[in-house]
C-alpha cells in the first residue's frame, strides 16, 4: 500500500515538474521573440537609405541634424556632443509657491528678471509658467544662456554676489515650500525656440529615461519629431545635464486643450508614430504632464 502512495506522489511530482519546466521554456520563447522585435525595430530606425542620406545632404540645415544624430554610434563621442550644441545651454528652475504668495511672488520675479537684464548677467529668460494642470501652486521658468557655460558661471558669479539679489532672495525664499532646477542642453533636432501669436497654452512632457538610453530616444524622435511638427505645437526639446539626470522635456504649444486633443489624435493616423510610441515607451522609468499657462511678463505667450 505504502509502495502505492509513492509512487502515485511520485508521478504527480514528476508531471509538475514537466509543466513547470515548459512554462518557463514558453516563457523564454516568448521573451526572445519580444527581444528579436525590439531589436529588428531599433535596427530599423538606425538605417538609413543611402537615397535618403545624398537627399538630406542636399537639405542641410535642421534636416542634416536630424540625419546626423539618427546615424551615429553612440561609442564614439558622449552623448551631449552627439546630440547638441554647447553653445547655449538652458536652466529650468521649478519653484513650488505657497498659495498665499503666488500674486506677490510673480510681481517679485517680474522684477527680478529686470534686475538680470540691468546687472548684464547674460542671462535671458526665454518662457515662464505658472501650473494650470499638475503640481498646484508651481512656477517653471526656463533661462537661457547663449554662450554656454562661461556666461551660466558669470551670471551665477553676479547672482551669489551682489547686494540686489541677496536682498530678493531673502524676500522669495520666505514665499516658497521648495524648489529645484537643472542645467540642459537642447535636441538639435528639435525647432528652434521662437515667440508664437495669440493667447496659448503649453505642455511640458518630462521623461525620466533608463540609463544608457539617451541615444536611442533621440534615435527615434529625430524621426517621431515629424509626426508631430506638422502645425506649430512643438516649441523646446531638452535633456539635462546637472540635477536629475536622464531627464528630458518636451514642450509644445496649442491654443487651448480641444486643439491638444485634436493635434495628438491626428498624430496617430500619420505612418510611423505608433512605432515612435512603442520603441520609446520601454525606454522610460517615469513620466509626468503639466500643463502651463504663461506669466504676463513671459517673453514666449
Amino acid at each position: 500500500m505504502a509502495s502505492i502512495v509513492l509512487k502515485q506522489i511520485f508521478s504527480r511530482t514528476a508531471t509538475a515538474s514537466c509543466c513547470h519546466v515548459r512554462a518557463i521554456t514558453q516563457n523564454s520563447s516568448r521573451c526572445f521573440r519580444t527581444s528579436q522585435i525590439l531589436l529588428s525595430n531599433k535596427e530599423a530606425i538606425q538605417e538609413q537609405p543611402q537615397q535618403e542620406e545624398q537627399q538630406t545632404s542636399k537639405n542641410g540645415g535642421f534636416f542634416k541634424n536630424l540625419l546626423r544624430v539618427r546615424t551615429l554610434k553612440p561609442t564614439k563621442e558622449s552623448h551631449s556632443s552627439l546630440l547638441s550644441s554647447k553653445e547655449t545651454v538652458y536652466e529650468i528652475q521649478f519653484h513650488a509657491v505657497k498659495p498665499e504668495f503666488m500674486e506677490d511672488y510673480l510681481n517679485q520675479f517680474s522684477r527680478f528678471q529686470d534686475l538680470m537684464h540691468e546687472k548684464k548677467t547674460g542671462a535671458k529668460l526665454v518662457a515662464s509658467f505658472t501650473v494650470e494642470i499638475g503640481d498646484q501652486d508651481e512656477a517653471v521658468h526656463i533661462w537661457e544662456y547663449k554662450g554656454g557655460y562661461p556666461v551660466l558661471n558669470n551670471a551665477t558669479e553676479i547672482y551669489r554676489t551682489d547686494r540686489d539679489f541677496i536682498e530678493y532672495r531673502l524676500a522669495r525664499n520666505k514665499m516658497l515650500r521648495s524648489r529645484k532646477n537643472q542645467i540642459l542642453l537642447a535636441f538639435s533636432f528639435w525647432p528652434k525656440l521662437e515667440p508664437r501669436n495669440g493667447k496659448n497654452i503649453y505642455e511640458m512632457r518630462s521623461y525620466t529615461l533608463k540609463a544608457g538610453t539617451m541615444i536611442e530616444w533621440a534615435n527615434c524622435w529625430a524621426r517621431g519629431i515629424q509626426f508631430r511638427g506638422q502645425g506649430e505645437d512643438p516649441v523646446l526639446g531638452v535633456f539635462s545635464q546637472i540635477g536629475d539626470l536622464y531627464m528630458v522635456h518636451h514642450v509644445w504649444g496649442y491654443t487651448d486643450l480641444q486643439t491638444r486633443k485634436e493635434t495628438r489624435e491626428a498624430a496617430w493616423g500619420r505612418p510611423g508614430w505608433d512605432e515612435c510610441v512603442a520603441y520609446t515607451v520601454p525606454l522610460i522609468r517615469h513620466m509626468q504632464s503639466r500643463i502651463l499657462i504663461p506669466t504676463p511678463f513671459s517673453p514666449l505667450q
